[in-house]
């Protein structure tokens, strides 16, 4: 007979839990005594430079003589691009009550790089909420989201900047979770390439935290090829989520192909089964989304107009969206929108 003592597993699972809670407050203490310090490093380098009267020198000069010191005494962190992002953080940052302690100094180094004031609110605010990772950030700066999101209901217009600027985005009805288009560069296919629906499919599961990323805030993922029958015959959903926001489930089709009508008739018919069969008591009317290569316009408004369930039809790519024309689109819309209103 073993003379070991077996030791209950509640408690490794309560002590497992009292060390992770402490790791996670010093880390947290950590991150904000660091902001801290950068913000007050940024602060000294903005008031000596102002009290300068040779501020070009000082630019050129003295950082660099300041990052070899401050390197020398303390060890790395203090490069000179570091340097400058601690001055941009004081300068963009003046009010330190304005930080959050939910986001690193790698996050804010990356938000630094946006010089636009609406559009670096906007990636702060939905960082927080969405609880981006760095990379997440990264990639959704770099995909446009931004701008996406502002032509995505075929409109931009200030009330929509200042509204996204101060509080990110709002999920508060069906066509606020709708983008277009949908980026997915991280499946790594060449644009224009033939691939089938099938193969799509496979490529977006095999890919699906980064498909739920794009997705947006509050998707999970339900599964694909969900059967629904009707009279003896079996049709099959391509992908089904479910949004904890607006407490729906979401029907995605795939289309490899431009929108045809009769892809809109067949996802209503998956709508009008879930809204019977699948919800359950507190579920919303369930979302049907489209994602095709190409929509018309005019075919769309028609196949789409009158429908008493919410259906979305939208494009996707595989390359990253030329961000220099979606801000130019937004521009055009923008200046547009303030002409109509002289």
């Amino acid at each position: 007979m073993s003379n070991e003592m077996t030791i209950p597993q509640d408690m490794i699972a309560e002590i497992r839990d009292i060390m992770t809670s402490a790791r996670q407050n010093v880390a947290v203490q950590v991150n904000n005594e660091l902001l801290t310090a950068y913000w007050n490093i940024g602060r000294v380098i903005v008031e000596h430079e102002q009290g300068s009267s040779e501020r070009a020198e000082y630019g050129q000069g003295t950082l660099k003589e300041l990052s070899k010191t401050l390197t020398k005494e303390f060890g790395k962190g203090f490069s000179l691009s570091n340097i400058y992002n601690m001055r941009q953080f004081y300068i963009d940052y003046p009010k330190f009550q304005s930080l959050t302690g939910k986001l690193t100094w790698t996050h804010y180094c990356e938000l630094l790089t946006i010089s636009d004031k609406d559009r670096r609110q906007f990636y702060e605010k939905e960082c927080q909420r969405s609880a981006w990772s760095v990379r997440e950030l990264k990639r959704q700066i770099s995909t446009s989201l931004y701008e996406r999101l502002l032509l995505s209901d075929g409109k931009a217009n200030k009330e929509k900047v200042l509204e996204l600027s101060q509080k990110g985005q709002e999920i508060l009805n069906p066509a606020d979770i709708v983008k277009d288009p949908y980026v997915f560069e991280f499946l790594g296919i060449p644009d224009k390439k033939p691939i089938l629906e099938s193969e799509l499919e496979k490529a977006l599961v095999r890919q699906i935290e980064d498909f739920l990323l794009e997705l947006g805030r509050g998707f999970m993922f339900v599964g694909t090829q969900q059967r629904v029958t009707l009279n003896n015959t079996h049709y099959y959903v391509d992908m089904v989520f479910y949004n904890k926001e607006l407490h729906a489930y979401v029907l995605i089709e795939l289309k490899t192909a431009k929108l045809m009508p009769e892809a809109v008739g067949q996802l209503n018919m998956y709508l009008n089964y879930y809204a019977t069969e699948v919800n359950e008591e507190g579920d919303n009317p369930p979302i049907g989304i489209i994602l095709c290569t190409d929509k018309n316009n005019v075919t769309a408004e028609y196949a789409l107009g009158g429908l008493s369930n919410n259906i979305f039809a939208s494009t996707y790519t595989y390359v990253i969206p030329e961000k220099e024309k979606l801000v130019e689109q937004v521009k055009e819309v923008l200046d547009g929108w303030g002409e109509e209103t002289i």
